[in-house]
């Protein structure tokens, strides 16, 4: 099959677009924002337009990143009100737009949105509200984890494992406390699975400032040292993109946390 010839760099890009690149933007670390990138060369393939023209795309919503300019990185210095407006409108409803972007992306590609995720027939009712809701959810949970990955650099923040079957998009606000913020990628720490359990349970937390504050529960047996202790005070290696917010961080020690 043919594909279109690639759109000139200066047609005008639709709502759809935007929120695809935005959909790949959150789900590629910065330093993977380039034209030889396979998920920037895929992208361009389904909306006719040359992985360049992504690549800038991607780098255009960079330049509104919180966390890049803290870290005197802008992305492309130039951009339009279109991005803007696409970052506002996600920032402003998260649980919405993410699956949104991702219906968008199935549908481009003639696809089934279960299809995409690899849901089997039998774990989702067959038509109804109910199925509805477990897809939404399953759609989201999935780019939620691509999203937190990607912003550490596929990376627990606490030891550096780098294993992806080992890592957790973990919630620093549980998912069952605050319905708004589940997917905010703001509320968001790349955890090993391990420390993630060990953050759900309040076992340590993380400070504003971001250093690991150890449970005297876990510090009082000797053989949690390698595994906890020995982290007490330090540093979390902060995320690209997408730092935690100090209002998700101060809930956890206040409502989570077992001093």
């Amino acid at each position: 099959m043919n594909k279109l010839p690639s759109k000139s760099p200066k047609q005008l890009w639709s709502r759809d677009e935007l929120i695809l690149a935005f959909n790949l933007y959150c789900k590629t670390p910065f330093s993977k924002i380039h034209h030889n990138n396979k998920d920037i060369i895929e992208l361009a393939s389904i909306i006719h337009r040359s992985p360049s023209a992504v690549a800038l795309k991607l780098s255009n919503f960079a330049r509104l990143d919180p966390a890049l300019q803290q870290r005197n990185i802008a992305g492309m210095s130039h951009g339009s009100k279109s991005e803007i407006a696409i970052w506002e409108e996600f920032s402003n409803n998260w649980e919405e737009m993410a699956f949104q972007s991702e219906v968008i992306l199935a549908e481009i590609q003639h696809q089934n949105i279960e299809d995409i995720l690899d849901i089997a027939k039998q774990d989702i009712p067959p038509q109804g509200k109910e199925r509805e809701s477990i897809v939404k959810t399953r759609v989201n949970q999935k780019f939620f984890r691509l999203m937190i990955l990607a912003s550490y650099n596929g990376r627990c923040c606490i030891t550096g494992i780098a294993i992806p079957e080992l890592l957790v998009a973990s919630h620093i606000v549980p998912w069952s406390i605050d319905q708004t913020n589940r997917l905010n990628p703001h509320n968001g720490l790349c955890l090993n699975a391990l420390h993630d359990i060990a953050f759900d349970k309040g076992l340590f937390t993380i400070t504003s400032d971001y250093k690991i504050v150890i449970s005297s529960l876990i510090d009082a047996d000797p053989a949690s040292n390698k595994w906890f202790s020995k982290f007490n005070e330090m540093k979390i290696t902060l995320p690209q993109k997408f730092i935690p917010a100090t209002e998700f961080m101060e809930y956890h020690q206040q409502h989570v946390f077992r001093p």
